[in-house]
């Protein structure tokens, strides 16, 4: 399946989780925020959210400082 990873297109094998994504990507951070076709998925869900063909997934570190 074709899948938008960061505005890049990547094609993943069937069953591909959104924690998949993020190990393969090496992107884990415990303030990262995760979007699937721009609605939020949370921590707990990023094992059993599963991607389907032509998704759109966003990861996002917030920056932070002052």
């Amino acid at each position: 399946m074709r899948v938008r990873i960061n505005g890049f297109f990547e094609t993943l094998p069937q069953g591909t989780s959104v924690l998949d994504v993020i190990l393969r990507h090496e992107e884990y951070d415990v303030h990262m925020i995760v979007e699937v076709n721009h609605r939020f998925i949370h921590q707990k869900d990023y094992e059993t959210t599963l991607l389907k063909d032509g998704d759109e997934v966003e990861l996002i570190h917030p920056a932070f400082g002052g």
